[in-house]
C-alpha cells in the first residue's frame, strides 16, 4: 500500500485468500483526513462479489485450520504481538491521519489492541470444557467448546485498531476463520494491521479484510456461510444489524451508543475530578463511547467544580494531532461537525449557558473538522441533550440536590454504557455501583474501560445480545457448547 504520505490516491485492495485482490466495486469513496481535508485514499464503497468471495475463502479454509491444535494457533498471535509491539509508531501515524485523533491516543488504542492479543494467547486455558465422572452408574459427561466457522467483525471510526482487535484475536484463537468489514471512513489502518499479519503466514483464508458501506454490511449480515457478526457502532444501525443478522439465523452482539454520566459528590476531590471529567468528555473529540457527556453535581459540589472544569476546559489545546502539544484533534467529517454545532444552538436555545463555546475557538483549522471543547451549563432536565448521543466535544452540566436525584436522572436515559462516581465516601461508591444502570462503572474514573480479560459490558440501548467483546465473554461468543454423554460397558472393554 502506498505511503499515506504519498500525493496520490491509491484505490485501496482487499485482502482474501491468503492475497491482495482488486475489489470488483464500480465506485469509491475518498478518506480524508479530518484536519486538512487532504485525500488519503479511495476504498472500493460497495460490491457483495467481495464480501462472497471473502465468505467463501474463509469457509474453504475452515475445516483445516479448527483441526490446528490451539497451542498451535497462538504461536501466530505471539508473533502478532510483537509485530504490534515494534510497529506501534508507524500504526499510530495512520490512526491519527485517517481519524484525526493526537499520536498519544492513537498509541494508546494500539496498547488496548495489543493487550486482547496477549489474552487470547490463553486460549488453551480459556477455551476448556468441563466433565463428571458417574452422572449415572456407568456414565460420564463432558461439555467441550467448538468453534462456529466463518465469523465477521463489522468496526467503526472511532477506533480502527482496538475495536477489530475485541475480536479478532479472539475469533481465530478459537479456530474460527474470520472477516473484517472495517469503517469505510478509516480503512487505512486495517490495511496496514493486514499488510502485517500477511507477513505471518497465516494459512490461506484464516484472515481476510474487506472494504466498503452498507452493501457490504448487508452482505455479511445475509450471507449463507458466516455464522456470527460482531458490531460496534450507533444504535440505530446496531439495531439493524442485531435484527437482520438475528433472521438470518446468525450469533450477533452488536455495541450501540451511548450518552455517558458522571456523578460529583461534594465530598469528591475536585481538582482531581476535573481533570478526570475534562480528559474524559474531550479525549479523542468526545468520539469514544465511554466519553463523559453529562456531569452531575450534587448540592454544594456544583460552587467548587464548575469554574474548575471551565479552567480545565481552557487548558485543552485543539488542533492537528500529529502536532506536538495538540490535546485534541478534529471531529471525523464535516457533517459530523455541523451536527454538534446544532446541538450546541439547540442547548442554548433550551436554556443551557453556553460557559465554554467550542464553536468560536481560535484553531488554525484550515480544511479541517475543527471545533473546541464546549460546556454547556445547567441543562434542563427535559432537553433533548440530556438523553441524545451528541458524540463530539460537549459536555453538558446538570445539577441535582443529592445522589438519589442523580441516580434518577441518569436511569431516564435511553443508554447504559458508562456511568461513573467521584467521592470520598465508600458508602455513597457502594450505593452507586449497586444502583446505577451502566454495564460498565467508575468509581473516581473517567473512562471505565475494561482491561482485555474483563468483557465490555453495555445496557439498554447501548448493548444488543448476551455475551459481549474481550475476555470469557469473547471465547463463549466465538465457540459453541457441546455436551457428550458416554456409556463403556465392561462386556466391551478387553480384559487385560
Amino acid at each position: 500500500m502506498s505511503s499515506p504520505n504519498s500525493s496520490c490516491s491509491p484505490q485501496l485492495s482487499l485482502y482474501i485468500n491468503g492475497r491482495w485482490v482488486r475489489s470488483q466495486a464500480s465506485e469509491f469513496l475518498n478518506v480524508v483526513n479530518p484536519a486538512t481535508g487532504e485525500v488519503l485514499a479511495q476504498v472500493p464503497a460497495d460490491a457483495p462479489q467481495d464480501v462472497d468471495a471473502a465468505a467463501r475463502a474463509a469457509a474453504a479454509a475452515f475445516p483445516e485450520w479448527r483441526r490446528t491444535p490451539p497451542e498451535e494457533r497462538i504461536q501466530y498471535l505471539f508473533k502478532l504481538k510483537q509485530l504490534l509491539e515494534e510497529r506501534l509508531d508507524e500504526i499510530a501515524r495512520f490512526i491519527t491521519l485517517e481519524n484525526g485523533k493526537t499520536l498519544a491516543e492513537s498509541r494508546g488504542e494500539i496498547r488496548r489492541a495489543i493487550e486482547n492479543v496477549e489474552v487470547a494467547c490463553g486460549i488453551p486455558t480459556l477455551m476448556q470444557g468441563y466433565n463428571l465422572e458417574d452422572v449415572a452408574r456407568g456414565l460420564d459427561e463432558m461439555m467441550i467448546r467448538q468453534p462456529l466457522g466463518v465469523v465477521a467483525a463489522i468496526t467503526p471510526f472511532n477506533f480502527p485498531v482496538m475495536i477489530p482487535f475485541w475480536f479478532l484475536p479472539y475469533a481465530i484463537a478459537c479456530g474460527n476463520t474470520f472477516i473484517l468489514k472495517p469503517s469505510e471512513k478509516v480503512p487505512l489502518s486495517a490495511q496496514r494491521v493486514f499488510e502485517l499479519l500477511e507477513t505471518l503466514h497465516f494459512p490461506p483464508g484464516v484472515v481476510n479484510l474487506v472494504q466498503g458501506a452498507k452493501t457490504a454490511v448487508d452482505s455479511l449480515l445475509g450471507h449463507p456461510v458466516v455464522q456470527a457478526i460482531s458490531f460496534v457502532g450507533s444504535t440505530p444501525v446496531a439495531q439493524h444489524v442485531y435484527a437482520q443478522a438475528a433472521a438470518h439465523g446468525k450469533r450477533v452482539q452488536c455495541q450501540g451508543g451511548a450518552k455517558n454520566h458522571v456523578i460529583v459528590l461534594p465530598d469528591a476531590d475536585m481538582e482531581m475530578a476535573t481533570r478526570i471529567t475534562a480528559e474524559s468528555a474531550f479525549g479523542c473529540a468526545g468520539q469514544r463511547c465511554l466519553a463523559v457527556s453529562v456531569a452531575l453535581t450534587v448540592g454544594e459540589a456544583k460552587s467548587s467544580f464548575q469554574p474548575r472544569l471551565v479552567d480545565a476546559i481552557h487548558s485543552i489545546r485543539a488542533g492537528n494531532g500529529l502536532d506536538k502539544g495538540v490535546h485534541m484533534g478534529p471531529v471525523i467529517t464535516p457533517e459530523s461537525k455541523a451536527r454538534i454545532e446544532g446541538w450546541i444552538a439547540q442547548g442554548a436555545r433550551e436554556g443551557a449557558a453556553v460557559a465554554v463555546d467550542g464553536r468560536h475557538s481560535n484553531i488554525p483549522s484550515g480544511r479541517g473538522n475543527f471545533l473546541g471543547p464546549t460546556l454547556l451549563d445547567g441543562v434542563p432536565a427535559a432537553s433533548a441533550l440530556s438523553s441524545a448521543e451528541i458524540f463530539g466535544p460537549v459536555l453538558s452540566l446538570v445539577h441535582t440536590r443529592d445522589l438519589e436525584e442523580a441516580i434518577e436522572f441518569l436511569s431516564r436515559s435511553p443508554y447504559g454504557n458508562q456511568a461513573s462516581l467521584f467521592t470520598t465516601s465508600g458508602a455513597a461508591a457502594r450505593k452507586f455501583r449497586y444502583e446505577a444502570p451502566a454495564g460498565n462503572i467508575g468509581i473516581n474514573i473517567g473512562v471505565a474501560a475494561p482491561m482485555a480479560y474483563f468483557p465490555f459490558s453495555g445496557w439498554k440501548n447501548s448493548f444488543f445480545g448476551t455475551l459481549h467483546a474481550q475476555g470469557r465473554d469473547a471465547v463463549e461468543f466465538y465457540t459453541a457448547q457441546k455436551v457428550v454423554i458416554e456409556r463403556w460397558p465392561k462386556e466391551w472393554s478387553r480384559k487385560f
